[in-house]
């Protein structure tokens, strides 16, 4: 039983109990450029790090506003993520048309897991290939929220996706036991540390490559980039700029038990295959 003979469509099952598409889909999202989100008591907060093609074009962003009171920060297919965004505003529009008050984001979550998980189960379509970390604020708070290609939804403290996010991840769940009580600036910081991480080879942390969105109490959606991203940059660097230092050295060891996981899944597929064929 080859793999390649169970995932030419998204609602083939493999013997494995497998939908190898949105498997596909999912490690799409692990290709894109890393985001990171927390949240405290009062304001939740996205930070994303920016790519560009080549020195002669400018950087791709990586947050979007949804609302007044909705900031999502994406990895993966960036053009899937416009197709998303366009959507979500249109829910947020006609709610708030219709009962005259904002969309609480517990049910625009759930809306946008249902698209995403009805994907997975129509004919000739395919899954989105995009991970999408929301922030939100609504009558219950600040909230975060993590959606994946499978059509799941988690709502987290901290988290974050994207390609080496294992090091920001890590730096997170070392802080996260405090971020309640934290303020906004703090959190800004804190999102700062963990992209620091993230970022490949000996590229730095910039204020051309590097942005930050906050919603939360008595503020709505405001976007941190180029020069007023730069105060908070300063900061980093009096600080050493080490944040995700610590973070940094263990990716690596989580990255080696990653591979042996993968290899080891790829061993038991040609297993399975060997067995069939000797049946």
């Amino acid at each position: 039983m080859f793999r390649n003979q169970y995932d030419t469509d998204v609602t083939v099952w493999s013997p494995e109990g497998r939908l190898l598409q949105v498997e596909y889909a999912m490690e799409s999202v692990k290709q894109g450029s890393a985001c990171v989100g927390l949240r405290s008591s009062t304001h939740a907060v996205i930070g994303a790090l920016k790519r560009s093609v080549s020195e002669l074009s400018s950087y791709q962003k990586k947050i979007i506003s949804i609302d007044s009171h909705i900031a999502v920060g994406i990895a993966g297919l960036t053009a899937d993520a416009r197709t998303l965004a366009k959507w979500m505003r249109s829910e947020c529009l006609h709610h708030k048309y219709v009962y005259g008050t904002p969309i609480s984001a517990g049910r625009l979550m759930t809306d946008l897991a249902d698209r995403h998980q009805r994907t997975t189960q129509t004919y000739v379509r395919r899954p989105y290939g995009v991970g999408l970390l929301v922030a939100s604020y609504d009558k219950t708070g600040p909230h975060l929220h993590q959606t994946c290609p499978s059509g799941n939804v988690y709502e987290y403290y901290a988290s974050a996706i994207g390609a080496r996010s294992q090091s920001g991840r890590t730096y997170l769940e070392k802080i996260y036991e405090g971020l309640d009580g934290m303020s906004r600036d703090d959190l800004i910081m804190h999102a700062l540390r963990s992209l620091a991480g993230c970022v490949s080879g000996d590229d730095d942390l910039t204020k051309e490559n590097a942005s930050i969105a906050i919603v939360g109490k008595d503020e709505e959606f405001t976007l941190l980039e180029e020069e007023d991203l730069q105060p908070y940059l300063d900061r980093l660097e009096l600080e050493g700029g080490n944040g995700g230092g610590e973070a940094g050295a263990e990716e690596g060891d989580a990255g080696e038990q990653e591979e042996a996981e993968e290899e080891e899944s790829s061993q038991d597929d040609k297993d399975d295959g060997v067995e069939a064929m000797e049946d």
